[in-house]
């Protein structure tokens, strides 16, 4: 009697298990081309007016409120399988009506441009730009969600003139290990999930409601918002939906050591709002904290990348508190300045020759700095004077840990 040696067992028991997947593969790229649809309607994110602009990132869609006047607020959702401005629906609805409130949808999501193309970080930085440059008009304070965070910040470095202030909402690029980027492997992983006889499939899979619900979930301590769920499976059956997930998933549009490279370097105001989040962690905001005298952080809890739908009013206070400071140390720089011309201008006027003798006091000089530099201090004691929480806020010097869930 012969004996099936372990090399025959092997290859049975894999074409048995292979022949199944195989079977189960083909019968779903069959069902994600013939019965899921893929242009559903798409109503709105937003109760508000809604308008396109050409920009160097395609046509983009925005949604804007300005009924009331003041300094503009600008709302940048995040990067995921199924993102748009839907993200940031209760910042939009919560500040309508007591200054102007902009909602961008990124390209290849919501209602901008969706086209093949290379997406990349670069990309919705210029996105950004031209959206605050062309529409917005004047400085901006601007929320970013996530992956956006990323992208405000590029964009923030290189024309910081168009921003007020930053606030980062659970931003990515903080963790202690580095994540994505324009890679060989992510090329080859993008390669791989863009094959034309799948990528729709595989997509549709990522992008199906158990899929979004469970994701979603991850994202929030409690239930996952209803409205939010929905919307996400509508905008992500669109024509031509597939492509800037895709290049996120692969990793492409993460920037590599973005807190050495642009966060310890942003030269606005910045509050990180945070807290739990299943997909990212903080443990490098203490040390960007010590390096850019800029940063503040408050961490909402419980909440697990969402705050500002799971914790609305404490978002909301902590942002206004930040605002203050800022235009407290804003207005006292400006003082300051003004100071420092007039006792340079006095100067001239009483001893003319002065500038000229070597003994001369220079402009600016150490008791002018002290001063400034006084000012500056004060300015930061008031701005961590008012961002003291709530009783449900806590302010941080230690990071979340990174969650396992």
């Amino acid at each position: 009697m012969s004996l099936l040696s372990p090399l025959h067992l092997l290859r049975y028991g894999a074409a048995n298990v292979a022949t199944p997947l195989l079977a189960t593969a083909a019968g779903w790229i069959a069902y994600s081309r013939l019965a899921i649809d893929h242009e559903v309607p798409l109503p709105p994110a937003l109760a508000a007016e809604h308008e396109h602009f050409s920009s160097v990132a395609g046509k983009l869609g925005y949604y804007k409120d300005r009924t009331a006047s003041g300094r503009p607020l600008v709302l940048i959702h995040s990067v995921n399988a199924a993102a748009s401005a839907y993200e940031m629906r209760p910042l939009f609805e919560h500040f309508r009506g007591s200054r102007p409130v902009f909602a961008l949808d990124l390209p290849g999501f919501g209602t901008s441009d969706r086209s093949d193309r290379d997406y990349a970080p670069t990309l919705y930085r210029d996105a950004i730009i031209d959206f605050l440059t062309a529409k917005v008009g004047t400085p901006a304070d601007v929320v970013a969600l996530s992956l956006g965070c990323e992208f405000s910040a590029l964009a923030a470095n290189l024309r910081p003139e168009a921003f007020h202030s930053l606030t980062l909402i659970s931003p990515t690029g903080l963790s202690s290990e580095e994540r994505g980027g324009n890679t060989p492997r992510a090329r080859r992983l993008h390669s791989a999930f863009s094959v034309s006889l799948w990528r729709q499939a595989f997509y549709d899979l990522i992008a199906s409601r158990p899929s979004l619900k469970y994701f979603l979930g991850r994202s929030h301590a409690g239930d996952v918002d209803p409205g939010l769920l929905n919307y996400a499976f509508l905008t992500s059956h669109q024509k031509d939906a597939v492509h800037a997930p895709l290049c996120f998933i692969s990793g492409r549009l993460f920037t590599p050591a973005i807190a050495e490279s642009t966060y310890v370097r942003l030269p606005r105001p910045t509050l990180v709002v945070y807290d739990q989040d299943a997909h990212v962690s903080f443990e490098r905001l203490p040390e960007i904290m010590s390096r850019n005298e800029q940063w503040r952080a408050i961490r909402i809890v419980p909440t697990r990348g969402l705050p500002h739908w799971e914790r609305l009013p404490e978002t909301v206070a902590a942002m206004e508190a930040f605002w203050a400071g800022s235009d407290a140390s804003s207005q006292a720089a400006d003082a300051s300045d003004a100071a420092g011309e007039a006792d340079t201008e006095s100067e001239t006027e009483t001893a003319p020759i002065a500038a000229d003798s070597a003994d001369a006091p220079e402009a600016g000089s150490e008791d002018q700095a002290q001063e400034a530099t006084d000012t500056g201090d004060a300015g930061d004691s008031q701005d961590d004077a008012e961002l003291e929480p709530s009783a449900e806020a806590d302010t941080a010097d230690e990071p979340a840990p990174e969650n396992d869930a």
